[in-house]
């Protein structure tokens, strides 16, 4: 059994440790939920109605020796901090030598961690959440079935059910994680050559059910594939789903308003006006196209996954699909899948083989499952 600690005990970092503990105890975990809030913490714990493989310890990211501390005997480390906190984590596990995994979608904290990893003992796998994360998983997968590729597309949307503000939108997840992927630069490739593109700019509509969606570009999504498929291949992007309106608003509150420079106001508005929602649905569509057997062909891959209750809790679809990601990438690293040192990329896991894991499988399941 693996003893494993999970720093942050919000939205995510709380399902995580609910669906670690839920394993059997043959091939299961032993989880430390860290946590700066002491209230926080004990509504883990009575949720979890106090599981004797939980434990939880309060914490804060920013006191070096009581994290050093936290991390010694440990197998491995999952932050679900927000961003800002990562790079800290991840120093610590160096230093601790124990397997380090994230959700981050800041490029900046992916290629310090990256940097941490060179010459590391145990294994770095930052963007282990749905978007980066699954995303590059399944393009990959995708992109391994042509002869040569012309495009790649992945679009990626956590989304209220019943939206019914202008903004079209709730809150589902970290705030701080959804303004900083609306305010970065984002990579991409264009006509062959590796860029930045803004944030928010080059929208799109598409329909997918019979309901319209927007799309547009945001930060982080690619995760490494720019750097995967630099040379492979003429176009890839990475564009997030809201419903239509969505961009424009946003658009106006963080360059006309300024509040792209007062990110802090931002949050507080957005906390206070939009409630959070645990009717939620998550949206992956990836289109891969290119040359198979003399042909300029595409495929497709397509996934609806709803709130339902998972390890005994109602959890939100961000929720399931953010910390079952992270959850199958620990496993897989336990099941020694995955290379046990250096920096880990996302696109480097089989389809097929994270699908098959206990984690992995709610992405094979609800509503919505295309493959053409």
């Amino acid at each position: 059994m693996k003893d494993i600690l999970v720093i942050g005990g919000g939205k995510i970092g709380s399902v995580v440790a609910a669906l670690l503990v839920d394993t059997p105890e043959a091939g299961g975990y032993r989880v430390t939920v860290a946590d700066r809030s002491p209230a926080l913490l004990a509504r883990i714990a009575a949720d979890l109605h106090h599981h004797p493989r939980l434990t939880t310890l309060p914490l804060d990211v920013a006191d070096a020796q009581p994290l050093a501390d936290a991390l010694h005997g440990r197998y491995a480390v999952l932050s679900a901090a927000p961003f800002h906190l990562t790079l800290q984590v991840a120093r610590a596990a160096k230093e601790a030598g124990v397997h380090y995994l994230d959700l981050t979608e800041d490029v900046a904290s992916t290629r310090a961690i990256r940097a941490l990893a060179e010459g590391a003992a145990t294994a770095f796998i930052p963007q282990c959440g749905l978007a980066p994360g699954f995303i590059s998983i399944a393009a990959a997968d995708l992109a391994r079935g042509f002869d040569a590729l012309d495009s790649v597309r992945m679009r990626v949307g956590a989304l209220p059910a019943y939206p019914s503000n202008a903004l079209n939108y709730n809150l589902t997840w970290s705030t701080e994680g959804v303004i900083n992927e609306y305010c970065e630069p984002c990579e991409a490739i264009v006509d062959g050559q590796v860029r930045e593109v803004p944030a928010l700019e080059e929208r799109e509509e598409f329909s997918l059910d019979g309901v319209l969606y927007e799309a547009f570009n945001t930060s982080g999504g690619l995760g490494t594939l720019c750097e995967t498929l630099a040379g492979k291949v003429r176009t890839l992007n990475y564009r997030t789903i809201r419903y239509p309106g969505h961009a424009a608003i946003m658009k106006a509150l963080l360059h006309d308003l300024r509040l792209k420079d007062r990110r802090d106001v931002l949050k507080d508005i957005l906390e206070q006006a939009l409630p959070a929602t645990m009717q939620d649905v998550v949206i992956v569509f990836v289109t891969v196209a290119g040359q198979r057997d003399g042909r300029l062909q595409q495929d497709t891959y397509a996934r609806k996954i709803y709130s339902h209750v998972m390890a005994g809790r109602l959890c939100s679809a961000i929720q399931i699909t953010t910390a079952s990601s992270l959850c199958a990438m620990l496993d897989l690293l336990c099941a020694g899948a995955l290379p046990q040192q250096g920096f880990v990329r996302q696109e480097e896991v089989a389809l097929a083989a994270f699908l098959a894991n206990r984690f992995g499988r709610v992405y094979a399941m609800d509503a919505l499952a295309h493959a053409a």
